[in-house]
């Protein structure tokens, strides 16, 4: 029965049994972090937005596998899977057809493509920008939590989104109103949800942050910008670092489903979350082992993190050139970008 199952919806052998799980994992881990935040009982609580925020990013993760079609073999299906786990991450006032096509535009034209430039914008006002460095200073995601923000008002905001008014005010009523409802049965428990929720941003964002050196181009139609990256496999592979929680212990990776793999992703971006780490090893050989240029050791991706928290909220150009990224990478001070999640899309 699993067999028959397996081949008639999922798009790859063996992909039935990791799949499940994961999706299972996802959904107990919310709504049973939930129940443990609604107790009200103080230990409960903590382990119930532990268990929340990772569940967030276990679903974020899983849309990034629906956007490539790698669950299923229906475009639908994944596309149906996708938008109902985007209401798990919060980043359903977006459309998942949205997210899909600037994810692939990252792929294709092997650059950060945004229409909201956060940059452009506090560098015109100071005193917002104090105030996020401040925040960031502290380890608060100001950066992601304004660039969600913008996607809640996204189609208020950007004419060629005005189609989508309607559907995003019903919305940000139905959420709005369970924020509430949330509040009104126990402010703690309202304020775990936005510390669970804080901690799913500080892992996307900890995992986006060093993956890429690409340029960052503002405007989705800027295809002289472009065209000079586009289909570039050698550009795309040596601006491109991968950076596993483990690479000793590989079980560890599953904390972010591979995300970590990322050269193996870009080399083939269809192959399935539980494939990479195979893919990895056999795409890089001994490099596998020995952590190769491109492969980012953990404590030197918690020194960037680190080090440069304040400085990446407007980030440092220069990394795009040169050697510059690579050789700070190595001594744990690399910028690295902000703001590039794939559940933003504009």
């Amino acid at each position: 029965m699993f067999t028959k199952i397996e081949k008639t919806c999922f798009r790859y052998k063996g992909g039935l049994l990791p799949s499940v799980s994961a999706l299972l994992y996802c959904h107990l881990s919310y709504m049973g972090g939930l129940a443990l935040i609604l107790s009200l009982h103080p230990v409960l609580m903590v382990i119930g937005t532990f268990a929340v925020a990772h569940a967030m990013v276990i679903a974020s993760y899983l849309i990034h596998e629906c956007g490539h079609n790698t669950l299923f073999k229906s475009p639908q299906h994944n596309a149906l899977l996708g938008s109902m786990l985007n209401w798990l991450t919060g980043g359903c006032y977006g459309t998942f057809t949205d997210l899909r096509e600037k994810h692939m535009r990252h792929h294709v034209d092997n650059a950060d493509v945004v229409e909201f430039d956060y940059r452009d914008y506090l560098a015109r006002h100071p005193i917002q920008r104090k105030f996020v460095e401040v925040l960031e200073w502290l380890y608060v995601p100001a950066i992601e939590l304004l660039m969600h923000a913008v996607l809640v008002f996204a189609p208020f905001l950007f004419e060629e989104k005005k189609d989508q008014r309607l559907r995003t005010a019903k919305v940000i009523l139905v959420r709005f109103s369970l924020l509430v409802m949330l509040f009104v049965y126990s402010p703690l428990a309202y304020l775990c949800y936005l510390i669970a929720y804080i901690i799913f941003l500080t892992i996307l964002r900890f995992m986006d942050a060093l993956q890429h050196n690409y340029d960052i181009i503002i405007g989705f139609d800027n295809d002289a910008e472009l065209i000079k990256y586009r289909g570039d496999r050698n550009y795309e592979q040596s601006h491109t670092f991968s950076n596993p929680v483990s690479i000793r212990h590989p079980w560890l990776n599953l904390i972010t489903l591979n995300f970590g793999y990322h050269n193996a992703h870009h080399s083939r971006p269809t192959t399935p979350w539980h494939e990479l780490p195979k893919l990895h090893k056999a795409l890089y050989g001994a490099q596998y082992e020995s952590r190769g240029p491109f492969v980012i050791p953990f404590r030197k991706q918690l020194g960037s993190f680190h080090k440069s928290r304040v400085a990446r909220v407007m980030g440092d150009d220069r990394e795009a050139q040169g050697n510059l990224f690579a050789h700070r990478l190595q001594n744990g001070s690399a910028v690295g970008a902000n703001g590039v999640s794939f559940l933003t899309p504009f």
